[in-house]
C-alpha cells in the first residue's frame, strides 16, 4: 500500500486529491493546522465515512513551523508528497505580504528539507500556479517567462524554483504542476467563483439583491478541480521528474463567467452585479490562457470540463446547499 502525505489536504485541491488517492488505495495523512475551531468538512466527503480515519490520518504541523514538518515526515514515512498548502487569496497577499512569503515560499523550503534530511525515496509535488507568469501574454506554457504581479505570484515562484532548485542540487523526484484556475463546489467563499455562484444562489432564492465584484474584463482559464488532481497524481507517476502546465486552453472573461452563472437561473447579470474598484488589485493580471500539450502527450491528461460547465456545476451546488 502506499502512503501519501498532503500539506492543505482540508482545501478544495487537498480534498478531491484525497479521495482518488483512497480510491487508487492508498494511506492518505494530512497535515493540517491547529486552530480552535476544525475545517474537516471537505475530508468527511472524501473519505467516505461519518468520521475520518482508517486509511486517512492527520497530523498537526505547519509550513511556517519546520521542526512540526520534520516531525510529520519522519513518522510517516511517505511514497509521496504533494505540497498544496498556501496562502492564496491573491488580493489579500498584497495586505500580507511578509505572512505569505514565509508560508508559500520559505514554507516549501522547510518542507524540502524535512524531505531531503529523512532520506526518503519519496516522490515530491509542488502546487505552482499561472500567477507566476503574470504579464507574460498567453498562451503560456512550461517555457513561458515568469512575471509576477502580487506578492502571492512571487512566493510561488519562489517556491517553484527552490523544487527545481532540489531536483538537480540533490537528485530528488520534485515536480510543479503549474496549474491555471480550477474550480469546484468545493471551492472557498472568498474565491470569485464561489462567490459568484453562491451570489446567483442566493439572488434566485431572494436572499440578497446583488453582488459587487471587480474586474469584469480579466481572462482566466477555468477548469475543474477534481480533473486538476488526477492530474497531479500522473505527474508523480510519470518516469522522469519535469514540471507540467495543467490548463484548459480557453480563455474567459469574469464577465461571461458572471453572465453564464446567472443566466443558468434565468436572471440577467447586469441586473444584479455591481463593480466596486475597491475588489481589484493593484497590479492586474490580464489573462492567463494555458498551453497544456506537453501534459496531454506525456501523460495523456486533458481538461474535459470548461469555464460554462464549471459555472453551471457550482451554481446547481449552491442551489441544493440553499434547499438543504
Amino acid at each position: 500500500m502506499k502512503r501519501a502525505l498532503i500539506t492543505g489536504i482540508t482545501g478544495q485541491d487537498g480534498s478531491y486529491l484525497a479521495e482518488l488517492l483512497l480510491a487508487k488505495g492508498y494511506e492518505v495523512h494530512g497535515v493540517v493546522r491547529r486552530s480552535s475551531s476544525t475545517s474537516t468538512g471537505r475530508l468527511e466527503v472524501a473519505s467516505g465515512r461519518g468520521t475520518i480515519g482508517g486509511r486517512l490520518v492527520l497530523h498537526h504541523g505547519d509550513l511556517n513551523d519546520g521542526v512540526s514538518l520534520t516531525r510529520v515526515v519522519a513518522d510517516v514515512r511517505p511514497d509521496e508528497v504533494y505540497n498544496l498548502a498556501a496562502m492564496s487569496d491573491v488580493r489579500v497577499s498584497f495586505e500580507l505580504p511578509e505572512y505569505v512569503a514565509s508560508t508559500n515560499g520559505a514554507g516549501t523550503v522547510r518542507l524540502l528539507e524535512a524531505v531531503r534530511s529523512a532520506g526518503l525515496d519519496c516522490r515530491y509535488y509542488q502546487a505552482s500556479t499561472s500567477e507566476m507568469f503574470g504579464l507574460t501574454p498567453p498562451p503560456q506554457s512550461e517555457d513561458a517567462v515568469f512575471h509576477p504581479r502580487s506578492p502571492y505570484g512571487t512566493s510561488k515562484l519562489f517556491a517553484h524554483w527552490a523544487c527545481v532548485n532540489y531536483r538537480e542540487a540533490y537528485g530528488m523526484y520534485a515536480v510543479s504542476g503549474i496549474l491555471f484556475n480550477h474550480e469546484s463546489p468545493r471551492r472557498g467563499e472568498q474565491f470569485l467563483t464561489r462567490k459568484v455562484s453562491r451570489a446567483v444562489a442566493r439572488i434566485e432564492a431572494g436572499l440578497q439583491e446583488e453582488v459587487h465584484l471587480g474586474n469584469l474584463d480579466a481572462v482566466r482559464d477555468w477548469g475543474y478541480a477534481p480533473e486538476y488532481v488526477e492530474g497531479m497524481w500522473l505527474m508523480l507517476q510519470h518516469d522522469e521528474p519535469t514540471d507540467f502546465v495543467l490548463a484548459t486552453g480557453t480563455g474567459t472573461t469574469v464577465r461571461e463567467f458572471v453572465e453564464t452563472a446567472f443566466e443558468h437561473v434565468g436572471l440577467s447579470w447586469a441586473d444584479h452585479v455591481r463593480h466596486d474598484p475597491g475588489l481589484e488589485r493593484p497590479a492586474e493580471v490580464h489573462a492567463l490562457v494555458g498551453d497544456a500539450s506537453k501534459a496531454h502527450r506525456l501523460l495523456g491528461w486533458k481538461a474535459q470540463t470548461h469555464a460554462e460547465d464549471v459555472a453551471r456545476i457550482m451554481v446547481d451546488a449552491d442551489r441544493a446547499l440553499l434547499a438543504c
